[in-house]
């Protein structure tokens, strides 16, 4: 056997996810960035290596999708899509301590935009596929292997353009995973230990990113005007924020809740979570994110000159829902924002519930046990959204599964999006044998 062939997913996967991090594929989610083409040319490279055939889709030049069918041993089977993005949101170079696009490696880990989300799961299927290839080994059932474009804006240019227009790819597909799952928290237990709790990511909230525009009357800027766009805008944001949505626990969250109560052996009641939560260290803000809809203010837009009342005002929200919560969430902001501000959805997808039992969940706990053997596996809900909501379109039921053992004191889960993105190097190792598992057992 060469060296090359008896290579195994955990020794290359650090140096494919250094390698994507140093593409730059930042999304502004207005079309001006580098876009994902030079990632997914690389991507394919690595396939073709090991004589795969995959197939790039651009929707718009440079907008490119990388995917590629493995068969399976049972091709009566349901298929399993194991999906990534390949975009990732801008970073500021002056805030991080490295540059976000060299791909450092210190103190253990793997730093870089994209290093947590979600280049590390990437550089994951990555490994695992090229391992499958150059051993002849057969999976039981047909893999689609996907890696979208534009997930960090909606997936319009990314997994709804492919089910849109070539829903072939993804025929005999029943099932996915992707990101924001399976990484471990570590939590104290009710003897006085230490234990580490998996999140595997069951269900997601609904998207409605909305525009709220104030009109009003347009004036001189030294003159009372009791119809000030800006004015009435600002009221109807003022009421938007004071507004306190309503708390509901669907079965993921109240699952996760009473799962991690019984670990820690703390009690907490549907009014009183802190103590409960506060063991999950960064990734309350998740789960905090599920207990309800949330609506936040994340742009503002008026006016041209100061000595004028402009006609209009505008503000952009970005609203997420619980399944089945999508009317109600919509008909409150109208309620809220009054008369003079029209709503307008720029950007909607749907939630997700996927139920936490049946083989495939089995198969990814036994995965993450084969490798951490006292490991506890609980379901959780995003507060965000991934491309398994496209691909629910199709009838595809999506699961998050990145898995990740990480130390106890590293603060991982506030890494999305934010600054000094990094993921242990070790980590990266062990997703890559956990999941090479699942994909040669399930």
């Amino acid at each position: 056997m060469t060296e090359t062939t008896s290579l195994r997913p955990e020794d290359e996967v650090v140096g494919i996810c250094r390698d994507l991090i140093r593409i730059d594929t930042s999304n502004y989610g207005d079309g001006s960035g580098p876009g994902e083409r030079a990632a997914a040319d690389h991507v394919a490279g690595l396939f073709r290596e090991v004589g795969l055939d995959p197939e790039i889709i651009e929707s718009d030049p440079g907008r490119a999708s990388v995917v590629v069918r493995i068969p399976g041993t049972d091709r009566e089977r349901g298929a399993l899509c194991i999906h990534g993005h390949l975009d990732v949101v801008p970073a500021n170079a002056a805030d991080w301590e490295v540059d976000p696009f060299e791909g450092v490696e210190k103190d253990g880990c793997l730093w870089g935009r994209g290093a947590v989300d979600m280049k590390d799961m990437d550089a994951m299927i990555i490994a695992c596929v090229r391992h499958l290839a150059r051993g002849g080994i057969v999976p039981p059932r047909d893999l689609v292997i996907a890696l979208f474009a534009d997930e960090e804006a909606g997936g319009k240019k990314g997994s709804h353009h492919l089910v849109e227009h070539r829903p072939d790819l993804f025929a005999g597909v029943t099932e996915a995973i992707s990101e924001v799952g399976g990484y471990s928290v570590t939590v104290p237990t009710a003897d006085g230990g230490e234990k580490r709790a998996y999140l595997l990511q069951t269900a997601e909230k609904g998207i409605a990113w909305i525009r709220l525009t104030a009109t009003g009357r347009a004036g001189h800027g030294s003159v009372p005007n009791d119809e000030n766009p800006i004015a009435r805008l600002a009221e109807a944001l003022t009421r938007l924020a004071a507004h306190k949505w309503p708390r509901e626990f669907i079965p993921s969250v109240r699952t996760l809740l009473d799962g991690l109560s019984e670990l820690t052996g703390v009690n907490y009641s549907d009014e009183d979570l802190d103590e409960l939560l506060g063991h999950l260290g960064g990734a309350q803000g998740f789960v905090r994110g599920t207990l309800q809809d949330t609506s936040n203010v994340t742009m503002l837009d008026a006016g041209y000159k100061h000595n004028v009342i402009p006609q209009q005002a505008h503000a952009n929200v970005d609203c997420r829902f619980l399944p089945g919560h999508e009317d109600d969430l919509m008909q409150t902001i109208r309620d809220l924002v009054g008369e003079h501000v029209e709503v307008e959805v720029l950007h909607r997808d749907i939630a997700l519930d996927a139920p936490f039992e049946g083989p495939l969940v089995e198969a990814m706990v036994a995965a993450l046990r084969a490798e951490d053997p006292d490991a506890e596996v609980l379901p959780y809900c995003l507060s965000g959204g991934t491309d398994n909501k496209a691909l629910s379109l199709l009838g595809i039921t999506g699961y998050g599964f990145a898995p990740l053992r990480l130390p106890a004191d590293l603060d991982f889960a506030p890494m999305f999006h934010g600054i000094n993105e990094r993921v242990p190097t070790e980590s990266l190792r062990f997703g890559a044998r956990v999941l090479q598992r699942l994909i040669e057992t399930c």
